[in-house]
């Protein structure tokens, strides 16, 4: 953390000093690892090593599923079965790849909410909050394409309907479809770039996520007071902050051994309950899934896109105004890619100088009314869209719009947060009893 007075890494033998003077690699995982880290920070923050491990794993099992699959068409299929009946534990390999993609997502989206609860994407912290939303934007990329890769019906319904979305681009929207797709529809030479670029992207990723790393080291970490760590002296800094080696690395494997075994659970004894089983059809252009769905975790995007249509008031008023430009369906992509662009834009939407939501008694129940928004829209985007539930996925879309761009700066202005703790200590005490050193 920048500013806080904490020891840095001091080589004690030759062979070391000379490594230290031309590769300060050492030095550098010391001082991570020894960073002073906020003394009151709860379990909401242990998904950072969950979504490590996430990261580790797709890269190590895909990279052993990529020496046994085949990136064509009329080979797909068969390879992927190959991989489930022939190769030695190629079931499991497959399977912790299937099922580690949904746990990255169940960690991401906890460590998003956890943010935007405690206020982590506020200054100095803006530039961290971009690239943890740039992160979460590839990884959605990458899940798509490595959601194709199986060739089953899923997969390629999955990747016709996605991809037409660009198509719905005014102008330049059928050439973006075409460079995509490779052709003019989903061939094999899609299924050639989207192999490609889902082996690429994970690495683009773990270069991040460095970054990532590198920006909330140098900024400090947030905490769920959003108190700043005193950085006056080195006793006041130690008093706000304790080492993170061994305290949170300790509590971090210990949640992440905990997580794992839930995981292992799954993996084992219900691997598919995540997946689509029409999936395991191999794909066939001339016989339409009757519902097509994505992942789970794209659904409440999906459910956004679809809740814009052309008897939506709004839509037919921008419809009007921009003289047919802008129809239902681009409509529904600007309303998808919105979502995520206005929870990036957080920082400079949420108009509060207390930066955690634990002192903001308004805020809380226009937060959580948020997250059960967002489990609704998860559901509805699994429905079909019929009857009611365009209804529901409509109140659900135009709720996440108004909490960043309507709720967040409006409660900057009228609401009265509670008293916060002077410093760090304070609230630690007040929770855990007096500090004790390890001397005590």
């Amino acid at each position: 953390m920048s500013g806080i007075p904490h020891d840095h890494y001091e080589p004690r033998s030759a062979a070391a000093r000379w490594l230290h003077s031309r590769l300060p690699i050492v030095g550098l995982l010391h001082d991570t690892l020894m960073i002073p880290t906020p003394r009151n920070l709860n379990w909401m923050w242990i998904w950072g090593i969950v979504l490590t491990f996430c990261l580790a794993l797709q890269i190590v099992t895909g990279i052993i599923l990529a020496m046994h699959y085949t990136p064509h068409v009329d080979l797909a299929f068969a390879s992927v079965e190959h991989i489930m009946r022939n190769v030695n534990g190629g079931h499991f390999i497959r399977y912790l790849h299937m099922n580690g993609a949904s746990l990255f997502f169940v960690a991401v989206y906890l460590h998003i909410f956890r943010g935007l609860y405690y206020g982590s994407y506020k200054a100095p912290r803006e530039v961290t909050w971009i690239i943890g939303m740039l992160i979460y934007l590839l990884m959605m990329g990458t899940a798509f394409m490595g959601y194709v890769l199986p060739w089953g019906q899923m997969s390629f319904w999955g990747a016709t309907v996605i991809t037409g979305l660009f198509g719905a681009i005014p102008f330049i929207g059928d050439a973006i479809q075409t460079w995509l797709l490779g052709g003019p529809a989903v061939d094999n030479a899609t299924l050639n770039r989207f192999f490609s670029l889902h082996y690429l992207l994970p690495f683009v990723i773990a270069a991040l996520v460095v970054l990532h790393i590198w920006a909330f080291h140098t900024t400090g970490n947030n905490n769920p007071t959003g108190v700043d760590v005193r950085r006056g002296s080195r006793a006041e800094a130690e008093k706000d902050t304790v080492p993170f080696w061994p305290y949170y690395v300790i509590k971090d494997l210990f949640a992440l051994a905990v997580i794992m075994v839930v995981f292992f659970a799954i993996v084992g004894f219900m691997p598919n309950y995540l997946g689509h089983p029409d999936n395991y059809v191999e794909a066939n252009a001339l016989v339409t899934p009757a519902h097509i769905v994505p992942e789970w975790y794209f659904l409440p995007f999906y459910a956004i896109l679809r809740a814009f249509t052309g008897d939506v008031w709004v839509v037919m008023f921008v419809n009007w105004i921009t003289g047919g430009i802008i129809d239902a369906k681009f409509f529904g992509v600007i309303a998808m890619f919105g979502a995520i662009a206005v929870m990036a834009l957080a920082p400079w939407l949420d108009t509060s100088s207390v930066r955690s939501g634990r002192y903001r008694p308004m805020f809380k129940w226009w937060f959580w009314l948020f997250v059960v928004n967002f489990v609704v829209l998860t559901w509805v985007g699994a429905m079909p869209a019929e009857g009611i539930y365009p209804y529901i996925a409509l109140i659900g879309a135009a709720y996440w719009f108004a909490y960043f761009l309507v709720i967040l700066p409006i409660l900057g202005v009228i609401e009265k947060p509670e008293a916060q703790p002077a410093t760090i200590e304070e609230d630690f005490e007040a929770h855990y009893g007096p500090a004790r050193t390890p001397a005590e």
